[in-house]
């Protein structure tokens, strides 16, 4: 059995400071429409309401950024949340035979 080393009063123990870490907030990313000349506004104030919970007068007000500007943010979310957001809005577009295009993109 190997002897222990002679206790010479030093300690050798390492002390670590504690750090608070800063975690920073998720990349946020907004669900946008783009505006076409073939999906009837009617639609797109539906699935602004459907898939973005917002009543109709909100709705609308966004139907007509769109149709205006080209382009309208339906809402700001987690980039998961985001990307179900779009594959919704683009599957129910596909299966009412309607052009609209929605994309995610990160918030400045």
């Amino acid at each position: 059995m190997p002897a222990a080393p002679p206790a010479t009063g030093s300690d050798d123990a390492v002390v670590l400071e504690r750090r608070t870490q800063r975690v920073q907030p998720p990349q946020m990313y907004q669900v946008v429409l783009l505006n076409d000349d073939f999906t009837p506004m009617e639609f797109v104030v539906q699935v602004i309401q459907e898939y973005f919970s917002k009543d109709r007068e909100t709705a609308t007000q966004i139907m007509l950024k769109i149709h205006l500007e080209g382009k309208g943010v339906c809402g700001v979310y987690s980039r998961d949340v985001a990307s179900t957001k779009v594959d919704q809005v683009l599957q129910a577009a596909r299966s009412a035979g309607h052009p609209l295009q929605c994309l995610s993109e990160p918030v400045e």
